[in-house]
């Protein structure tokens, strides 16, 4: 059974779990679910790798075999057997089949902050990760023993061979379902996928760094991972300025067998990788976001290239993201539409070095209500320290690809759409003929084009694809062009006339009121 394709049993899950809100507010609901699925994860993980070992312990053709039983027990809670396979220790008292003994216990809320705090204490690198908020909460203890039940389910269990990849599964549709139902606060620490997957299809991270200074739940580690398909061919580094998403995004990315640092901190006042040179930066930065503090960057901040503004912090992002850019490297990110044209002092001289200093390397305009967060029409930002040619790509110099996606996309829900995986891979393959060496780029007018950046800033340097992309001709109707014209000018002539009669009926009625 695959949770990725069992659509209804994932939402019998998400409604199982809502159901059970109690005194909690919808926005920290997520907060108890998603700390459950991990410990699930953890005490999943550590039960099949325990298994293995007492396998062995008893096996008498394994090294790690003794008719001691007090050896074979050390052997059975030695945690080298469990860290050398990146497994986490549990606590006999943090165990699952331990919660689920006292899941109708009346203290079963100060025994899963108990769990949590013992698997801390037995693992370092989860400090700070494991919430201990259940004892302080309105979560009714009925409530918290049905989302015990809920994950206890065999599909989470040790004899369901996809267990683990079921609960990844199940944590990423929850983190995307919390985000739906919050409206503008889910935003904050989810991205929708398929923005997540165009992102990372166009810029191909195969190896080397990925860093994601507004990381949020790390969707954006994740679906790297994926996409690279190489095993521990990428690390991640991320910034988060909320510490209850960065918990999040940690318990995320090590629900998926992954290893990413991720540092708590405002990224553009606080920046926690000074030195942090990455091969993609790739990110969906709050933006828009007025009065962020642009007074306490200093004039002599190695990031700026221009000037920054208390107006917006648009632009700061993108200084952010090009210092922080590994010479060859490629950053990809989310931008509000208003980027692509702003005249604001200190906005738009930024956008002229990008252009000036061959830093922009293609601009993708989306469909609108992709994200369930905001209405403001978004786009793509590419920018490259390979436009020169270096890392086997094709020299683009002087040139910007332009593509025009507003007509893509279909309603996935009343207020939603989402972009089909072979609209994913229409846009993201037209930028791989662009700068691949060995593809030849096809314009399409209405949707591609290459633009001499001479022309840009012949158009003010404005970046909308749909001043260079041109329009898709309307179908032809067979009517010959001077058919066509003199039809035309029949038509004006007569509203010229009619517009003429209001003009004198005007007149004389306006005489009349005198």
């Amino acid at each position: 059974m695959s949770i990725k394709a069992d659509i209804d049993f994932q939402k019998d899950l998400f409604d199982a779990a809502t159901r059970m809100r109690g005194s909690i507010t919808p926005s920290d609901y997520k907060h108890y679910v998603l700390p459950l699925i991990f410990l699930r994860y953890v005490s999943l993980r550590f039960d099949k790798r325990r298994a293995q070992v007492e396998v062995m312990a008893n096996d008498p053709k394994s090294i790690w075999y003794s008719e001691d039983q007090e050896v074979r027990e050390s052997i059975l809670n030695d945690p080298d057997q469990y860290k050398s396979e990146n497994v986490f220790m549990v606590p006999e008292e943090a165990r699952w089949s331990y919660l689920v003994e006292k899941a109708n216990d009346s203290n079963i809320k100060g025994i899963l902050d108990n769990a949590m705090k013992l698997i801390e204490q037995e693992n370092p690198e989860l400090e700070g990760i494991l919430p201990r908020i259940f004892q302080g909460s309105n979560l009714p203890a009925e409530n918290v023993a049905g989302l015990i039940e809920i994950f206890s389910r065999d599909v989470f269990s040790a004899r369901h061979e996809d267990s683990v990849d079921v609960l990844g599964r199940t944590y990423e549709y929850f983190i995307g379902n919390f985000a739906s139902s919050e409206g503008n606060r889910g935003g904050e620490f989810f991205t929708p996928s398929s923005i997540v997957k165009l992102l990372v299809a166009m810029m191909e991270p195969i190896e080397g760094t990925v860093f994601d200074p507004a990381c949020g739940s790390g969707g954006m580690f994740i679906q790297s991972e994926a996409y690279s398909d190489m095993g521990n061919a990428l690390s991640f580094y991320g910034q988060e300025n909320v510490e209850t998403t960065l918990r999040l995004g940690k318990m995320n990315v090590l629900l998926h067998g992954m290893n990413a640092e991720i540092r708590l901190g405002d990224s553009l006042l606080n920046d926690q990788y000074p030195d942090l040179k990455a091969d993609y930066v790739i990110a969906n930065p709050p933006f828009n976001v007025d009065t962020w503090g642009a007074e306490k960057i200093s004039k002599d901040d190695p990031r700026l290239i221009g000037p920054v503004t208390n107006a917006n912090a648009n632009y700061m992002w993108m200084q952010h993201f090009l210092y922080h850019l590994r010479d060859g490297g490629t950053a990809g990110y989310v931008m509000a539409n208003g980027a692509m044209t702003t005249s604001v002092t200190g906005e738009k001289e930024v956008r002229q070095k990008l252009v000036d200093d061959q830093y922009i390397d293609c601009i993708v305009q989306l469909p609108e209500k992709l994200f369930f967060t905001t209405g403001i029409p978004c786009c793509l930002f590419f920018l490259s320290k390979n436009r020169d040619g270096a890392n086997g790509y094709r020299k683009r110099l002087n040139e910007i690809l332009f593509i025009d996606a507003r007509k893509m996309g279909s309603l996935v829900s009343r207020k939603q759409k989402a972009l089909s995986q072979e609209e994913i891979e229409k846009i993201a393959s037209a930028y791989h003929q662009y700068r691949n060496l060995d593809d030849d780029f096809i314009e399409e007018t209405g949707f591609a084009k290459v633009a001499n950046i001479e022309v840009v800033k012949e158009k003010n340097y404005k970046l909308t694809p749909g001043i260079y992309v041109g329009t898709v001709q309307e179908e032809e109707d067979n009517v010959p062009f001077e058919e066509k014209m003199e039809g035309l000018k029949n038509s004006l002539r007569e509203q010229f006339a009619e517009s003429n009669q209001l003009q004198e009926k005007i007149l004389n009625d306006l005489e009349d009121l005198v």
